[in-house]
């Protein structure tokens, strides 16, 4: 167990080194590491706890996603029975469906087949969980009820989180920010945490707001004031500007093209007036609708809404087709940048409310590097103290290893870029005691040998060999628990079994193979006649 080939010791040597090289960036400010190679800017990221930050809890309105999925069950029903030419009356939302009355007798048997097509397996498409996306059923007279099942609903929330996730990451990034979490809580809620960020107005902004943008045409058919006492057609609505004072529009319903069709948003100056605006760019299918819907309606003024706010409604003058425009509305600087960061980041499915708010201070986080920091001192002196006293030279190698134990761990994190918080220096910390301890099992059978009449060399072999499947046990069972900790913990508690997980195995590297290539050495340079333990 002592002898090591050449290559063997060497490759021992450079795992190590390599390791713990890529800990070096943590060491130097970051306007120097960014003058390196990509390769070596990986670097740990302090958590929220250590550099404070902005924690944000966020919450999927439900109630908004199971209206959208009754208002899609409606227009679905209007398309189908339309394309097949079908009469009907009475299309509307009752309770958790829609119902709608077939005309003639004779049409309904095909009518029904047709909306029965509707009806989707939920759970993939072999439908394994067995509930559909809506129930149709007869509900005699003619009438057809199409119902919108809890389970269907609960896929919706859940599809409209994990979009939602996507579309806040996107906004979070387009302002800068460095290594934000962004990750589920419970079935619709967000949890967000942006490390260096101390002032979170200007992000709730951004995630406050829903940002879905329509382009549809103003009704001129009415005024305003006529709406506003009841007389608003079926098809239009009425909406408000966005800006103040807020003046009131009659809208049509129908969108003609929607800001899922936008590729691009910039903010950028009228070079006529030099106001702020945002110049947008559609995609084929969009810059083909928004020119078809220019060309049939100039003359006549349309509106760009927002979230149901007309931020301007400007008349047609000309056929627009070059796929792009722009869009203006009395927008500061930073307003029409954040217009363009949210119409480039998409339209969120559902609104998003916010039900928790926490901002930590860069005191607190510096108070905790400073305790974190104290405690990984005081710890490592008192393991070097006990174990040099104890074991004397075997001790100094034991220490040895320990500090190339710890100098991995913070190359794999540096190399992972993983996120460093609190707990998770509480595990580097912990780690230190176990790789002590292995190096006691290990010593501990060494004197066992020595006492049983080995000598010294026989000893030191016999002490490495037989140690070995109780530092794998105890290890295994260590690495088992941080590794459940990580599966069904969150936050703070992951951070805790990221680093106790990374450390284990270094301690199993560094306790069993840099340890003895360091005994081995030694043991072939002294031939010594007695254990200095």
């Amino acid at each position: 167990m002592l002898y090591f080939t050449r290559w063997k010791a060497l490759a021992v040597v450079l795992t190590a080194f390599i390791v713990c090289l890529f800990a070096v960036p943590n060491f130097f400010p970051e306007h120097v590491v960014k003058t390196w190679p990509k390769w070596a800017q990986r670097h740990i990221v302090l958590g929220l706890d250590l550099q404070g930050g902005s924690h944000i809890l966020l919450e999927v309105d439900s109630n908004s996603v199971k209206k959208d999925k009754l208002d899609q069950v409606r227009d679905d029903t209007r398309r189908v029975l339309r394309d097949a030419r079908i009469p009907y009356t009475g299309l509307a939302l009752r309770g958790e469906g829609v119902e709608v009355r077939i005309t003639n007798a004779t049409d309904f048997p095909n009518a029904l087949s047709k909306l029965r097509e509707l009806s989707q397996p939920l759970g993939g498409i072999l439908g394994s969980s067995g509930q559909r996306s809506v129930e149709v059923s007869d509900a005699g007279n003619n009438l057809i009820r199409l119902t919108v099942p809890p389970a269907a609903i609960t896929e919706r929330v859940r599809q409209s989180v994990e979009q939602s996730i996507q579309i806040v990451e996107r906004r979070i990034n387009e302002l800068g920010t460095v290594e934000p979490l962004i990750q589920r809580q419970g079935v619709d809620r967000i949890l967000v945490q942006v490390p260096g960020l101390q002032d979170p107005t200007r992000l709730k902004e951004l995630l406050g707001k829903t940002a879905k943008l329509d382009f549809r045409m103003v009704d001129s058919t009415i005024s305003p004031d006529q709406a506003a006492q009841g007389r608003v057609p079926p098809d239009s609505e009425i909406l408000m500007s966005a800006s103040q004072p807020k003046v009131p529009y009659v809208i049509r319903k129908q969108v003609l093209v929607s800001g899922a069709d936008l590729t691009d948003a910039q903010p950028g100056f009228d070079q006529r007036t030099g106001e702020p605006i945002v110049t947008f760019r559609f995609n084929s299918s969009g810059a083909r609708k928004f020119a078809q819907a220019t060309v049939e309606n100039v003359g006549q003024p349309f509106a760009i809404v927002l979230d149901n706010e007309v931020i301007s409604a400007p008349v047609i003058r000309e056929p627009i087709t070059g796929g792009s425009g722009q869009i203006s509305g009395n927008f500061t600087v930073q307003g029409a940048n954040d217009l363009a960061i949210l119409l480039r980041a998409g339209a969120l499915p559902a609104p998003l409310t916010i039900i928790e708010e926490r901002t930590v201070g860069p005191g607190l986080g510096q108070d905790s590097i400073a305790a974190g920091e104290l405690a990984s001192y005081v710890g490592s002196v008192l393991v070097i103290v006990f174990m040099t006293l104890t074991y004397r030279l075997f001790g100094f190698f034991a220490n040895i290893a320990v500090a190339i134990n710890v100098a991995m761990i913070f190359g794999i994190l540096s190399l992972l870029n993983a996120t460093l918080t609190l707990p998770g220096i509480a595990g580097i910390v912990l780690t230190v005691g176990i790789a002590v301890d292995s190096n006691v099992l290990i010593y501990e059978r060494i004197r066992e040998e020595v006492r049983a009449g080995r000598n010294a060399i026989s000893a030191i072999d016999a002490g490495f060999s037989r140690a070995l499947a109780t530092i794998l046990d105890s290890n295994i069972t260590t690495f088992i628990a941080a590794a459940v900790l990580f599966y069904i913990g969150t936050g703070p508690v992951r951070g805790f079994a990221v680093t106790l997980g990374i450390g284990i195995i270094t301690t199993v590297f560094t306790a069993f193979t840099v340890t003895r290539l360091i005994v081995a050495t030694w043991v072939r340079w002294k031939r010594p006649k007695i254990v200095p333990i």
